[in-house]
């Protein structure tokens, strides 16, 4: 019997050594992480707002920038457009890459530029990017147009948008 017991003493023993080694492994984790709550989300998760039946539903559009032209300097859409570099190419007779060159954008036709494979819906949409296409699409380009390959989640700011207009209309 004493060796029973003593057995059942070790098995005690190493059950309370693995409870504490895992109480103090915890306590060490959270002194040396340190995990501080974001002030936002670091990507926004845009979700459709469903209307209240008997509401009238309200259509969000991209507030128009024509006030906000003439404060809107190149030099901030210049800063800007590093954004769009990453898809994009702004030089004269630049590259296409996984978006078009941009080079002339503003006044061409939509879905026009050469050698580039846009979406069915880029060349159904029509028109030219005049200020208000382009800052519809700069606003939320899946909104502007539905199925475009454009994987960008747009410009929320009026003031940046205006500046990206400005910008690309010197690209001439």
């Amino acid at each position: 019997m004493a060796s029973s017991d003593l057995e059942n003493n070790k098995i005690f023993a190493a059950i309370l050594v693995a409870g504490i080694v895992a109480m103090l492994s915890g306590f060490v984790a959270n002194k040396l992480v340190h995990s501080d709550e974001l002030e936002q989300d670091a990507y926004p998760i845009e979700v459709a707002e469903v209307p209240v039946a008997g509401t009238p539903a309200v259509v969000a559009v991209a507030m128009p920038i024509d006030d906000l032209l003439a404060a809107a300097t190149v030099e901030r859409g210049m800063k800007l457009s590093k954004a769009c570099a990453a898809c994009h190419s702004l030089d004269k007779g630049g590259a296409n890459k996984i978006g078009p060159n941009l080079w002339g954008v503003y006044n061409a036709s939509k879905g026009a530029h050469a050698g580039f494979a846009y979406s069915d819906s880029m060349t159904a949409k029509g028109g030219k990017w005049d200020v208000a296409s382009l800052n519809s699409f700069l606003w939320k380009p899946k909104k502007y147009i539905t199925g475009t390959k454009m994987n960008y989640a747009g410009m929320k700011k009026p003031e940046d948008r205006a500046a990206m207009v400005k910008y690309l209309q010197t690209l001439k």
